[in-house]
Protein backbone atom coordinates (compact mmCIF):
# COMPACT_ATOMS: atom_id res chain seq x y z
CA UNK A 1 0.00 0.00 0.00
CA UNK A 2 2.96 2.26 0.64
CA UNK A 3 3.96 1.86 -3.01
CA UNK A 4 1.89 4.96 -3.78
CA UNK A 5 4.34 6.94 -1.62
CA UNK A 6 7.41 5.73 -3.53
CA UNK A 7 7.53 8.65 -6.02
CA UNK A 8 7.27 11.15 -3.14
CA UNK A 9 9.95 9.37 -1.12
CA UNK A 10 12.30 9.19 -4.10
CA UNK A 11 11.79 12.86 -4.94
CA UNK A 12 12.62 13.85 -1.36
CA UNK A 13 11.55 16.97 0.48
CA UNK A 14 10.65 20.00 -1.61
CA UNK A 15 8.48 23.08 -1.84
CA UNK A 16 5.29 21.01 -1.50
CA UNK A 17 6.57 18.04 0.54
CA UNK A 18 7.89 17.66 4.10
CA UNK A 19 8.96 14.50 5.96
CA UNK A 20 8.36 14.24 9.74
CA UNK A 21 9.40 11.18 11.71
CA UNK A 22 7.17 12.14 14.65
CA UNK A 23 4.59 14.70 15.69
CA UNK A 24 6.96 17.26 17.23
CA UNK A 25 6.66 20.99 17.98
CA UNK A 26 7.74 21.99 14.48
CA UNK A 27 4.77 20.22 12.86
CA UNK A 28 2.49 23.25 13.25
CA UNK A 29 5.20 25.50 11.79
CA UNK A 30 5.40 23.35 8.67
CA UNK A 31 1.61 23.40 8.34
CA UNK A 32 1.56 27.22 8.62
CA UNK A 33 4.30 27.50 6.01
CA UNK A 34 2.37 25.38 3.51
CA UNK A 35 -0.86 27.31 4.14
CA UNK A 36 0.98 30.61 3.57
CA UNK A 37 2.60 29.31 0.39
CA UNK A 38 1.19 27.03 -2.28
CA UNK A 39 -0.04 24.23 -0.06
CA UNK A 40 1.63 20.84 0.38
CA UNK A 41 1.72 17.56 2.28
CA UNK A 42 3.45 16.38 5.43
CA UNK A 43 4.36 12.70 5.53
CA UNK A 44 4.22 11.78 9.22
CA UNK A 45 6.28 8.67 9.99
CA UNK A 46 9.05 9.33 7.44
CA UNK A 47 12.60 10.35 8.35
CA UNK A 48 14.42 13.28 6.76
CA UNK A 49 16.23 10.95 4.35
CA UNK A 50 12.97 9.41 3.09
CA UNK A 51 12.95 6.17 5.08
CA UNK A 52 9.58 5.02 6.41
CA UNK A 53 9.74 4.66 10.20
CA UNK A 54 6.01 4.48 10.71
CA UNK A 55 3.63 5.96 13.28
CA UNK A 56 0.37 4.94 14.89
CA UNK A 57 -2.30 5.78 12.32
CA UNK A 58 -5.26 5.20 14.63
CA UNK A 59 -7.80 7.68 15.97
CA UNK A 60 -5.62 8.80 18.87
CA UNK A 61 -2.83 9.99 16.58
CA UNK A 62 -5.33 11.55 14.16
CA UNK A 63 -6.84 13.51 17.08
CA UNK A 64 -3.39 14.70 18.12
CA UNK A 65 -2.71 15.90 14.58
CA UNK A 66 -6.07 17.72 14.49
CA UNK A 67 -5.36 19.34 17.87
CA UNK A 68 -1.96 20.48 16.62
CA UNK A 69 -3.48 21.94 13.45
CA UNK A 70 -6.00 23.71 15.69
CA UNK A 71 -3.15 25.83 17.05
CA UNK A 72 -3.03 27.67 13.72
CA UNK A 73 -4.64 31.10 13.87
CA UNK A 74 -7.52 31.17 11.35
CA UNK A 75 -9.44 28.04 10.48
CA UNK A 76 -7.76 25.68 8.03
CA UNK A 77 -9.39 22.54 6.64
CA UNK A 78 -6.80 19.78 6.20
CA UNK A 79 -7.09 16.18 5.02
CA UNK A 80 -5.52 13.31 6.99
CA UNK A 81 -5.06 9.98 5.20
CA UNK A 82 -3.39 6.79 6.37
CA UNK A 83 -1.13 5.10 3.81
CA UNK A 84 0.27 2.00 5.47
CA UNK A 85 2.19 3.15 8.55
CA UNK A 86 2.36 6.75 7.33
CA UNK A 87 -0.10 9.57 7.95
CA UNK A 88 -0.29 11.89 4.94
CA UNK A 89 -1.50 15.32 6.08
CA UNK A 90 -2.55 17.46 3.11
CA UNK A 91 -2.39 21.21 3.80
CA UNK A 92 -4.26 23.43 1.29
CA UNK A 93 -3.08 26.88 0.30
CA UNK A 94 -4.97 29.15 2.65
CA UNK A 95 -7.64 31.60 1.60
CA UNK A 96 -7.22 33.82 4.68
CA UNK A 97 -3.47 34.44 4.67
CA UNK A 98 -1.34 35.00 6.57
CA UNK A 99 -1.55 32.04 8.95
CA UNK A 100 0.40 32.03 12.18
CA UNK A 101 0.85 30.07 15.39
CA UNK A 102 2.25 30.80 18.84
CA UNK A 103 5.78 30.51 17.43
CA UNK A 104 5.21 33.12 14.71
CA UNK A 105 4.56 33.22 10.96
CA UNK A 106 6.27 30.84 8.53
CA UNK A 107 6.68 30.60 4.75
CA UNK A 108 7.90 27.81 2.54
CA UNK A 109 11.29 28.68 1.04
CA UNK A 110 12.35 25.88 -1.27
CA UNK A 111 12.44 22.66 0.76
CA UNK A 112 12.49 24.48 4.09
CA UNK A 113 10.08 26.47 6.23
CA UNK A 114 11.40 29.85 7.31
CA UNK A 115 10.18 32.05 10.13
CA UNK A 116 9.32 35.54 8.92
CA UNK A 117 10.97 38.62 10.35
CA UNK A 118 8.94 41.57 11.60
CA UNK A 119 9.34 43.45 8.33
CA UNK A 120 8.50 40.34 6.30
CA UNK A 121 5.33 39.86 8.36
CA UNK A 122 4.27 43.47 7.74
CA UNK A 123 4.98 43.09 4.01
CA UNK A 124 3.01 39.83 3.93
CA UNK A 125 0.00 41.42 5.65
CA UNK A 126 0.17 44.30 3.19
CA UNK A 127 0.38 41.98 0.19
CA UNK A 128 -2.61 39.97 1.36
CA UNK A 129 -4.68 43.09 1.94
CA UNK A 130 -4.96 42.55 5.69
CA UNK A 131 -3.45 46.00 6.27
CA UNK A 132 -5.07 48.80 4.29
CA UNK A 133 -2.80 51.69 3.38
CA UNK A 134 -5.62 54.21 3.14
CA UNK A 135 -6.92 53.38 6.63
CA UNK A 136 -3.57 53.77 8.41
CA UNK A 137 -2.78 57.04 10.19
CA UNK A 138 0.08 59.03 8.67
CA UNK A 139 3.10 59.21 10.95
CA UNK A 140 4.22 62.74 9.98
CA UNK A 141 1.04 64.60 9.03
CA UNK A 142 0.04 67.11 11.72
CA UNK A 143 -3.59 68.15 12.01
CA UNK A 144 -4.66 70.89 11.45
CA UNK A 145 -1.27 72.32 10.38
CA UNK A 146 -1.02 70.11 7.27
CA UNK A 147 -4.72 70.31 6.46
CA UNK A 148 -6.02 72.19 3.39
CA UNK A 149 -9.47 73.66 4.17
CA UNK A 150 -10.00 74.71 0.54
CA UNK A 151 -9.55 71.15 -0.72
CA UNK A 152 -11.95 69.96 1.99
CA UNK A 153 -14.53 72.61 1.09
CA UNK A 154 -14.28 71.58 -2.57
CA UNK A 155 -14.85 67.94 -1.60
CA UNK A 156 -17.89 68.80 0.52
CA UNK A 157 -19.36 70.76 -2.38
CA UNK A 158 -18.86 67.87 -4.78
CA UNK A 159 -20.31 65.43 -2.25
CA UNK A 160 -23.28 67.64 -1.41
CA UNK A 161 -22.37 67.69 2.29
CA UNK A 162 -23.27 70.75 4.35
CA UNK A 163 -20.17 72.69 5.48
CA UNK A 164 -22.05 73.81 8.59
CA UNK A 165 -21.34 70.49 10.31
CA UNK A 166 -18.32 70.48 12.63
CA UNK A 167 -15.22 69.84 10.53
CA UNK A 168 -13.55 67.37 12.88
CA UNK A 169 -16.76 65.38 13.15
CA UNK A 170 -17.06 65.23 9.37
CA UNK A 171 -13.46 64.12 8.95
CA UNK A 172 -13.90 61.35 11.53
CA UNK A 173 -17.13 60.21 9.92
CA UNK A 174 -15.27 60.05 6.60
CA UNK A 175 -12.50 57.99 8.32
CA UNK A 176 -9.96 60.66 7.38
CA UNK A 177 -9.18 61.68 10.98
CA UNK A 178 -8.49 59.30 13.85
CA UNK A 179 -9.79 59.63 17.40
CA UNK A 180 -6.39 61.03 18.47
CA UNK A 181 -6.49 63.73 15.74
CA UNK A 182 -4.18 62.14 13.18
CA UNK A 183 -4.89 62.25 9.47
CA UNK A 184 -5.21 58.86 7.83
CA UNK A 185 -3.36 58.27 4.57
CA UNK A 186 -6.66 58.75 2.74
CA UNK A 187 -7.07 62.06 4.57
CA UNK A 188 -3.61 63.10 3.41
CA UNK A 189 -4.29 62.11 -0.21
CA UNK A 190 -7.51 64.11 -0.31
CA UNK A 191 -6.97 67.02 2.08
CA UNK A 192 -3.29 67.70 2.85
CA UNK A 193 -1.59 70.98 1.93
CA UNK A 194 1.69 69.46 0.71
CA UNK A 195 0.99 65.92 -0.41
CA UNK A 196 4.27 65.72 -2.31
CA UNK A 197 6.15 66.15 0.98
CA UNK A 198 4.05 63.65 2.93
CA UNK A 199 3.49 61.02 0.20
CA UNK A 200 5.84 61.82 -2.64
CA UNK A 201 5.09 58.58 -4.46
CA UNK A 202 1.43 59.61 -4.93
CA UNK A 203 2.42 61.66 -8.00
CA UNK A 204 0.50 61.13 -11.23
CA UNK A 205 2.99 61.42 -14.09
CA UNK A 206 1.85 62.32 -17.61
CA UNK A 207 4.05 62.16 -20.72
CA UNK A 208 3.35 63.02 -24.36
CA UNK A 209 5.65 61.32 -26.88
CA UNK A 210 6.22 62.11 -30.53
CA UNK A 211 5.29 59.11 -32.62
CA UNK A 212 4.81 55.60 -31.29
CA UNK A 213 7.93 55.14 -29.17
CA UNK A 214 9.59 56.75 -26.14
CA UNK A 215 12.39 58.58 -27.92
CA UNK A 216 11.15 62.19 -28.11
CA UNK A 217 9.15 63.77 -25.28
CA UNK A 218 6.91 66.63 -26.37
CA UNK A 219 5.35 67.40 -22.99
CA UNK A 220 5.69 66.11 -19.45
CA UNK A 221 3.78 66.93 -16.27
CA UNK A 222 3.96 65.57 -12.72
CA UNK A 223 0.77 66.27 -10.82
CA UNK A 224 1.38 66.52 -7.07
CA UNK A 225 -1.88 67.95 -5.75
CA UNK A 226 -4.71 66.21 -3.92
CA UNK A 227 -6.14 63.05 -5.39
CA UNK A 228 -9.21 64.74 -6.90
CA UNK A 229 -7.17 67.46 -8.63
CA UNK A 230 -4.67 64.88 -9.87
CA UNK A 231 -7.45 62.94 -11.57
CA UNK A 232 -8.88 66.09 -13.17
CA UNK A 233 -5.47 67.38 -14.27
CA UNK A 234 -4.53 64.01 -15.74
CA UNK A 235 -7.75 63.97 -17.74
CA UNK A 236 -7.08 67.49 -19.01
CA UNK A 237 -3.60 66.40 -20.09
CA UNK A 238 -5.07 63.51 -22.06
CA UNK A 239 -7.80 65.68 -23.59
CA UNK A 240 -5.31 68.31 -24.74
CA UNK A 241 -2.98 65.79 -26.30
CA UNK A 242 -5.52 63.58 -28.02
CA UNK A 243 -7.56 64.67 -30.97
CA UNK A 244 -11.18 65.58 -31.63
CA UNK A 245 -12.91 65.32 -34.97
CA UNK A 246 -15.89 67.60 -35.53
CA UNK A 247 -19.15 66.98 -37.33
CA UNK A 248 -21.31 70.09 -37.83
CA UNK A 249 -25.01 69.72 -38.50
CA UNK A 250 -27.66 72.46 -38.27
CA UNK A 251 -25.14 74.94 -36.82
CA UNK A 252 -24.31 72.54 -33.97
CA UNK A 253 -20.92 70.95 -33.57
CA UNK A 254 -20.54 67.33 -32.46
CA UNK A 255 -17.16 66.37 -31.02
CA UNK A 256 -15.90 62.88 -31.84
CA UNK A 257 -12.81 61.98 -29.75
CA UNK A 258 -10.19 59.48 -30.86
CA UNK A 259 -10.71 57.67 -27.55
CA UNK A 260 -13.86 57.23 -25.42
CA UNK A 261 -13.56 59.81 -22.65
CA UNK A 262 -15.64 57.75 -20.22
CA UNK A 263 -13.26 54.81 -20.59
CA UNK A 264 -10.14 56.97 -20.18
CA UNK A 265 -11.58 58.66 -17.10
CA UNK A 266 -12.53 55.33 -15.53
CA UNK A 267 -9.03 54.02 -16.23
CA UNK A 268 -7.37 57.08 -14.64
CA UNK A 269 -9.63 56.83 -11.58
CA UNK A 270 -8.98 53.09 -11.38
CA UNK A 271 -5.22 53.67 -11.48
CA UNK A 272 -5.27 56.32 -8.74
CA UNK A 273 -7.82 54.50 -6.58
CA UNK A 274 -6.52 50.94 -6.77
CA UNK A 275 -2.76 51.40 -7.03
CA UNK A 276 -0.53 49.82 -4.40
CA UNK A 277 0.44 52.79 -2.23
CA UNK A 278 2.73 50.60 -0.14
CA UNK A 279 4.99 50.39 -3.20
CA UNK A 280 7.03 53.59 -3.11
CA UNK A 281 9.16 52.73 -6.11
CA UNK A 282 6.70 53.75 -8.83
CA UNK A 283 3.93 56.23 -9.59
CA UNK A 284 0.78 56.19 -11.66
CA UNK A 285 1.98 56.89 -15.21
CA UNK A 286 -0.07 58.09 -18.18
CA UNK A 287 1.65 57.96 -21.57
CA UNK A 288 0.19 59.44 -24.75
CA UNK A 289 1.58 58.21 -28.07
CA UNK A 290 0.49 58.87 -31.64
CA UNK A 291 -1.42 55.59 -31.77
CA UNK A 292 -2.31 54.83 -28.15
CA UNK A 293 -2.82 55.96 -24.56
CA UNK A 294 -1.23 53.80 -21.84
CA UNK A 295 -2.26 54.08 -18.18
CA UNK A 296 -0.16 52.13 -15.67
CA UNK A 297 -0.30 51.82 -11.89
CA UNK A 298 1.82 49.86 -9.38
CA UNK A 299 0.11 46.75 -8.08
CA UNK A 300 -1.47 44.02 -10.17
CA UNK A 301 -4.65 42.25 -9.17
CA UNK A 302 -5.33 42.58 -5.42
CA UNK A 303 -5.07 39.51 -3.21
CA UNK A 304 -8.27 37.48 -3.26
CA UNK A 305 -9.10 38.28 -6.89
CA UNK A 306 -8.08 35.42 -9.21
CA UNK A 307 -7.46 36.31 -12.88
CA UNK A 308 -10.50 34.35 -14.06
CA UNK A 309 -12.77 36.56 -11.92
CA UNK A 310 -11.22 39.85 -13.03
CA UNK A 311 -13.95 42.21 -14.19
CA UNK A 312 -16.74 40.12 -12.65
CA UNK A 313 -15.99 40.59 -8.95
CA UNK A 314 -14.59 43.54 -7.03
CA UNK A 315 -11.85 43.39 -4.40
CA UNK A 316 -10.83 46.91 -3.38
CA UNK A 317 -7.19 47.39 -2.45
CA UNK A 318 -8.01 50.82 -0.98
CA UNK A 319 -11.68 50.68 0.07
CA UNK A 320 -11.61 54.03 1.90
CA UNK A 321 -10.27 55.87 -1.16
CA UNK A 322 -12.91 54.13 -3.27
CA UNK A 323 -15.62 55.17 -0.81
CA UNK A 324 -14.54 58.82 -0.86
CA UNK A 325 -14.47 58.89 -4.66
CA UNK A 326 -17.91 57.28 -4.70
CA UNK A 327 -19.23 60.07 -2.46
CA UNK A 328 -18.30 62.70 -5.05
CA UNK A 329 -19.56 60.58 -7.97
CA UNK A 330 -16.10 59.99 -9.42
CA UNK A 331 -16.92 56.31 -9.02
CA UNK A 332 -20.46 55.56 -10.15
CA UNK A 333 -20.72 52.20 -8.42
CA UNK A 334 -17.84 50.48 -6.68
CA UNK A 335 -16.71 47.43 -8.63
CA UNK A 336 -18.10 48.46 -12.03
CA UNK A 337 -15.13 50.40 -13.44
CA UNK A 338 -13.64 47.70 -15.67
CA UNK A 339 -17.01 46.83 -17.17
CA UNK A 340 -17.70 50.53 -17.81
CA UNK A 341 -14.35 50.81 -19.60
CA UNK A 342 -15.13 47.81 -21.79
CA UNK A 343 -18.63 49.05 -22.55
CA UNK A 344 -17.45 52.56 -23.46
CA UNK A 345 -14.76 51.15 -25.75
CA UNK A 346 -17.30 48.90 -27.47
CA UNK A 347 -19.75 51.79 -27.98
CA UNK A 348 -17.03 54.11 -29.30
CA UNK A 349 -15.98 51.64 -31.96
CA UNK A 350 -12.72 53.37 -32.83
CA UNK A 351 -10.53 52.05 -30.02
CA UNK A 352 -9.00 48.70 -29.12
CA UNK A 353 -8.55 47.87 -25.42
CA UNK A 354 -5.77 45.77 -23.90
CA UNK A 355 -5.72 45.14 -20.12
CA UNK A 356 -2.58 43.62 -18.59
CA UNK A 357 -1.65 42.75 -15.02
CA UNK A 358 1.44 41.41 -13.27
CA UNK A 359 3.24 43.55 -10.69
CA UNK A 360 1.60 46.51 -12.45
CA UNK A 361 -1.85 47.02 -13.90
CA UNK A 362 -1.85 48.51 -17.40
CA UNK A 363 -4.71 49.70 -19.59
CA UNK A 364 -3.79 50.32 -23.23
CA UNK A 365 -6.19 52.22 -25.49
CA UNK A 366 -5.13 51.89 -29.10
CA UNK A 367 -6.69 54.17 -31.73
CA UNK A 368 -7.72 52.36 -34.89
CA UNK A 369 -6.84 55.56 -36.83
CA UNK A 370 -3.66 56.98 -35.29
CA UNK A 371 -2.98 60.72 -35.21
CA UNK A 372 0.33 62.39 -34.43
CA UNK A 373 0.50 64.27 -31.11
CA UNK A 374 1.64 67.81 -31.67
CA UNK A 375 0.12 67.93 -35.15
CA UNK A 376 -2.98 69.75 -36.38
CA UNK A 377 -5.74 70.10 -33.80
CA UNK A 378 -9.37 69.74 -34.79
CA UNK A 379 -10.78 71.88 -31.98
CA UNK A 380 -10.70 75.63 -31.64
CA UNK A 381 -9.27 75.47 -28.11
CA UNK A 382 -6.66 72.75 -28.15
CA UNK A 383 -3.39 71.56 -26.70
CA UNK A 384 -1.03 73.99 -28.38
CA UNK A 385 -1.00 77.45 -26.90
CA UNK A 386 0.31 78.93 -30.12
CA UNK A 387 -0.51 81.24 -32.99
CA UNK A 388 -1.99 78.30 -34.86
CA UNK A 389 -4.55 77.76 -32.12
CA UNK A 390 -5.21 81.47 -31.67
CA UNK A 391 -5.86 81.86 -35.39
CA UNK A 392 -8.17 78.88 -35.34
CA UNK A 393 -10.08 80.34 -32.41
CA UNK A 394 -10.49 83.59 -34.35
CA UNK A 395 -11.56 81.87 -37.54
CA UNK A 396 -14.29 79.73 -36.07
CA UNK A 397 -15.56 80.39 -32.56
CA UNK A 398 -17.55 77.43 -31.31
CA UNK A 399 -21.05 77.96 -30.03
CA UNK A 400 -19.91 77.35 -26.45
CA UNK A 401 -17.03 79.83 -26.65
CA UNK A 402 -19.34 82.43 -28.19
CA UNK A 403 -21.76 82.02 -25.30
CA UNK A 404 -18.97 82.58 -22.78
CA UNK A 405 -17.85 85.73 -24.60
CA UNK A 406 -21.39 87.11 -24.72
CA UNK A 407 -22.00 86.28 -21.05
CA UNK A 408 -18.91 88.28 -20.04
CA UNK A 409 -19.70 91.14 -22.43
CA UNK A 410 -21.23 93.59 -19.96
CA UNK A 411 -20.00 92.45 -16.54
CA UNK A 412 -17.88 89.76 -14.87
CA UNK A 413 -19.51 86.37 -14.36
CA UNK A 414 -18.94 83.60 -11.83
CA UNK A 415 -17.81 80.12 -12.81
CA UNK A 416 -21.32 78.79 -12.19
CA UNK A 417 -22.86 81.50 -14.37
CA UNK A 418 -20.48 80.83 -17.26
CA UNK A 419 -21.04 77.07 -17.15
CA UNK A 420 -24.79 77.63 -17.00
CA UNK A 421 -24.50 79.88 -20.07
CA UNK A 422 -23.06 76.99 -22.08
CA UNK A 423 -25.49 74.45 -20.65
CA UNK A 424 -23.09 72.56 -18.40
CA UNK A 425 -23.24 71.55 -14.75
CA UNK A 426 -21.13 73.48 -12.26
CA UNK A 427 -18.59 70.72 -11.64
CA UNK A 428 -14.82 70.96 -11.56
CA UNK A 429 -14.14 68.89 -14.67
CA UNK A 430 -16.38 71.11 -16.81
CA UNK A 431 -14.55 74.16 -15.48
CA UNK A 432 -11.15 72.63 -16.27
CA UNK A 433 -12.16 71.52 -19.73
CA UNK A 434 -14.19 74.49 -20.97
CA UNK A 435 -13.07 77.58 -19.02
CA UNK A 436 -9.42 76.95 -18.14
CA UNK A 437 -8.38 76.80 -21.84
CA UNK A 438 -9.95 80.24 -22.35
CA UNK A 439 -8.01 81.57 -19.38
CA UNK A 440 -4.78 80.07 -20.71
CA UNK A 441 -5.47 81.59 -24.14
CA UNK A 442 -5.86 85.01 -22.53
CA UNK A 443 -9.48 85.33 -23.67
CA UNK A 444 -10.97 85.63 -20.18
CA UNK A 445 -9.25 86.26 -16.86
CA UNK A 446 -9.96 86.10 -13.14
CA UNK A 447 -11.03 89.19 -11.25
CA UNK A 448 -9.07 87.95 -8.19
CA UNK A 449 -6.09 86.12 -9.75
CA UNK A 450 -4.10 85.83 -6.51
CA UNK A 451 -6.97 83.91 -4.87
CA UNK A 452 -8.19 81.46 -7.53
CA UNK A 453 -10.41 79.54 -5.07
CA UNK A 454 -12.09 82.61 -3.62
CA UNK A 455 -15.87 82.34 -3.35
CA UNK A 456 -16.01 85.88 -4.78
CA UNK A 457 -14.06 84.89 -7.89
CA UNK A 458 -15.46 86.02 -11.23
CA UNK A 459 -14.24 86.20 -14.83
CA UNK A 460 -14.22 89.02 -17.37
CA UNK A 461 -13.12 89.51 -20.96
CA UNK A 462 -9.56 90.49 -21.76
CA UNK A 463 -8.79 92.86 -24.62
CA UNK A 464 -8.11 89.79 -26.74
CA UNK A 465 -11.46 88.30 -25.77
CA UNK A 466 -13.33 91.53 -26.50
CA UNK A 467 -11.61 91.84 -29.89
CA UNK A 468 -12.62 88.28 -30.69
CA UNK A 469 -16.20 88.99 -29.66
CA UNK A 470 -16.30 92.12 -31.85
CA UNK A 471 -14.92 90.19 -34.82
CA UNK A 472 -17.63 87.55 -34.45
CA UNK A 473 -20.35 90.20 -34.34
CA UNK A 474 -21.01 90.11 -30.62
CA UNK A 475 -21.53 93.89 -30.43
CA UNK A 476 -23.96 94.10 -33.30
Amino acid sequence: MTDSLTPLLLAGEGYHTEFKQSLDKSFVEEACAFANSGGGRILLGVSDNGVIKGVDTGNVMRSRVQDTLGQIESRLSCNIEAVGDVLVVKIPEGTEKPYGCSRGFFMRMGANSQKLTRNQIIEFFQKEGRIRFDELSHAKAVYPDDFDPDAFAHFLKLAGISPSIDRDTLLRNLDCLTADNRLTNAGVLFFARDIDFLLNHAIVGCVLYKGNDKVHILDKKDFKANLVDNIDNAMLFIQRHTKLRYKIEHLRREEIPDYPEVALREAVINAVCHRDYFDKRANVLIEVFADRVVITNPGGLPSGLPPEEFGTRSVARNPLIASLLHRIDYIEKIGTGINRIRQAVAEHGGTELDLRYNDFFTAIFRAKVAMEPGGEIGGSIGEQVSEQVSEQVSEQVSEQVARVLIACKTQPQSKAELLEAIGLANVYLNYKRHLVPLIEQGIIEMTIPDKPRSRLQKYHLTDKGRALLNKEGGDE
